[in-house]
């Protein structure tokens, strides 16, 4: 029998969830979850078509899901200088339930790597209000602490996806990888899977993606429904 696994890039899949779910609440970690499963559950049927298993919950090796730890250490507001304890906020409660409650879903994995702040560049401006300065419409005299973000810079978390695709290719633990993810770093891995006869299920979650990375991939299939068209895609276009 075909065995499935499906490996997701969470930071990749929260930021475009608010496009492909637009009902779904974001910083709901429940609602995100069931989202997760409702992914899932529409790729493993999407595969059963061909695989004609009596279930298609039986094809799934594993789900693996792919973040950074929240950053959880203190730090100081760029403008007020107010201190902040990163761990209260609504972004570090939202990511640390999902990791808790994910880690509870059968057949689900969660890959954590690290997030780091660069100590010469803790803050930058957002990019609508960088702009804004170098279009005349606002003055620096005038920015406060909302106008920034904190640098946060995922580490490993690539890596880790590289590394599963590879040992699950080589261990025989799966003969199609189904990859939510949007960027080519994948791409070495995807062909050593290939290779090795795995078939690569890319989904951009209907994001468009670089023509030259067909080339890698076995298939093109979004698990959600075409948020731009309200009735369901016809089975070709899916």
């Amino acid at each position: 029998m075909s065995r499935v696994a499906i490996l997701i890039d969470g930071g990749y899949l929260l930021k475009r969830l608010g496009s492909v779910r637009p009902k779904t609440d974001t910083t709901d970690a429940n609602a995100v979850i069931r989202d997760i499963a409702r992914l899932i559950s529409s790729h493993l049927h999407q595969i059963n078509k061909v695989a004609r298993a009596p279930h298609p919950r039986s094809l799934l090796y594993r789900a693996f899901y792919y973040d950074a730890r929240p950053y959880l250490d203190k730090g100081h507001l760029p403008i007020s200088k107010r201190s902040i304890d990163y761990a209260k906020t609504d972004i570090a409660k939202f990511h640390t339930a999902l990791h808790d409650n994910l880690r509870r879903m059968p057949n689900m994995a969660v890959r954590l790597g690290e997030v780091r702040r660069d100590p010469d560049s803790l803050w930058e401006l957002k990019p609508a209000i960088l702009q804004a300065l170098l279009k005349g419409k606002r003055d620096f005299a005038t920015l406060t602490d909302a106008d920034f973000r904190p640098t946060f810079r995922q580490k490993a978390v690539d890596m880790r996806i590289g590394l599963d695709i590879a040992s699950i290719t080589l261990k025989r633990q799966a003969d199609t990888i189904v990859l939510v993810a949007g960027d080519s770093d994948f791409v070495p891995a995807a062909k050593l899977a290939r290779r090795e006869g795995v078939k690569i299920v890319l989904d951009p979650l209907w994001r468009q993606v670089d023509p030259g990375l067909f080339e890698h991939i076995d298939g093109l299939f979004s698990g959600f429904k075409n948020p731009a068209r309200p009735l369901p895609l016809p089975e070709e276009d899916q």
